[in-house]
């Protein structure tokens, strides 16, 4: 049974947070001048004089969203009347309500970003706080003016051949997630630690991969099935009985040395910060600095939290199309290694990145990833139908797109970048157990 109040006490700035849309309708002007004082948005010289827009959405992964926009008494340029509200709760999803917890962090982060030399772009803070016991949480920030403004127009989760200027919008992600990293590093942020602490255990990501070696082999077998009724849908080189073969041999290796792979990619602290861990160019907005780069601001910072830079690598690149990682991975790495140090952090080789990169695309797509046929022919029954991935069935359907993206950039970067004999060298040279048969 669902604790469902319409308010709860406020644990960062002492005020009651409210659980849902209506709840904020309920306070008013009244409540949002108080939250946007207490936060330090708003001067006590000024208040919010009127809500003029009030529209409810649904999307996301987790709880409500609210378009909300205001005047206020003494109207100032440098206050945002338009305004975004995402909500923990979803009382009318009893799924998407289970995962109320997830605010948590993003309500910290944001809190923090309201400090002057925060070293990352965030949409503007205007009020968050949360109630830990209930999962419930709201958040308020300006709301990003896509398409207006010198802003570009929004882009899509794994629409990337629809993207203008690829590399440019991915060196400018991967600027982004290091200047934050290496803010961090540099000590800019004290209150990471107490917020933040370093905890493995604790990311979702990186739980034991919860697939026996058997288990995972017959998932490749099933994505064998699938590709040979669907070819149309996915590049021919994975699609072969010799690197589907070798993809199954490998699968004993990982799952023996999960836990040292994963040491390895915990035990270097210069490789350990605070992290956007899923930079995708739908968790970005992007607009021309002076000098005419590229530059990028990240929304949606559930998951946000001290990390191995692998997974953050990861995260951003995922929804890349695998023509940009054949051409420009080591670029990118460069890109990443340098504003990583120019903003505080320790000095790491692209060379050193590439591996750990490697070494969590294994990990990442072995867990996560081979469960994709089943997801996909559930939201597109008729799957024989589709001329190539491009459909523009897959084009409206942001599950079934993603998980076909997902798996084929995984297969993809195993056979290019031959992550099983990454892996072999690896173990190699750290001196771990001669191989093992596979089963």
């Amino acid at each position: 049974m669902h604790d469902r109040a319409d308010w709860y006490s406020g644990e960062m700035l002492g005020l009651p947070v409210p659980a849902h849309a209506a709840a904020l309708r309920d306070g008013g002007v009244g409540w949002l001048t108080d939250a946007f004082r207490a936060a330090g948005a708003l001067g006590y010289d000024n208040r919010v004089a009127a809500i003029t827009r009030f529209e409810e959405r649904l999307g996301g992964g987790t709880g409500r969203k609210l378009l909300l926009s205001v005047d206020y008494e003494r109207p100032d340029p440098a206050l945002p009347a338009d305004l975004f509200v995402k909500f923990s709760r979803d009382y009318d999803d009893d799924f998407r309500d289970s995962l109320k917890s997830q605010m948590a962090p993003e309500v910290q982060l944001a809190l923090l970003s309201r400090a002057p030399d925060f070293p990352a772009t965030v949409a503007r803070c205007m009020y968050a706080d949360l109630h830990a016991p209930s999962g419930t949480g709201v958040l308020i920030t300006e709301r990003i003016g896509f398409g207006e403004g010198g802003i570009e127009p929004a882009y899509e989760k794994c629409r990337d051949h629809e993207l203008p200027e690829p590399l440019a919008h991915y060196r400018a992600l991967l600027t982004a997630v290091a200047r934050l990293a290496g803010g961090h590093k540099a000590g800019r942020m004290p209150a990471i630690a107490r917020y933040f602490p370093f905890a493995p255990e604790r990311i979702a990501f990186m739980a034991p991969i919860p697939y026996s070696a058997e288990q995972l082999q017959r998932r490749v077998e099933r994505y064998a099935a699938f590709a040979a009724r669907h070819p149309q849908l996915l590049p021919e080189h994975i699609r072969t009985s010799d690197f589907l073969a070798g993809l199954s041999a490998a699968i004993p290796r990982v799952l023996a040395h999960e836990a040292a792979i994963k040491a390895f990619l915990h035990g270097d602290p210069r490789l350990i910060a605070l992290c956007h861990w899923n930079a995708n160019v739908d968790n970005g907005w992007f607009w021309r600095d002076a000098d005419g780069e590229l530059a990028c601001g990240l929304l949606d910072w559930g998951g946000v939290g001290q990390m191995s830079v692998a997974l953050a690598l990861y995260g951003a690149l995922s929804g890349a199309e695998p023509e940009l990682w054949d051409a420009h991975l080591d670029e990118l790495l460069a890109t990443f290694a340098a504003e990583y140090r120019r903003s505080g952090g320790p000095e790491v080789t692209a060379g050193e990145l590439k591996l750990h990169l490697q070494l969590m695309t294994a990990i990442m797509g072995l867990a996560w990833l081979l469960d994709a046929p089943a997801v996909i022919q559930k939201e597109i029954p008729d799957l024989g139908t589709a001329e190539s991935r491009f459909d523009p069935r897959f084009r409206s359907n942001e599950t079934a797109r993603m998980r076909l993206h997902m798996i084929t950039m995984f297969l993809h970067q195993w056979a290019k970048q031959d992550l099983g004999a990454v892996l072999e060298r690896f173990l190699r040279d750290q001196r771990l157990a001669a191989p093992v048969a596979a089963s």
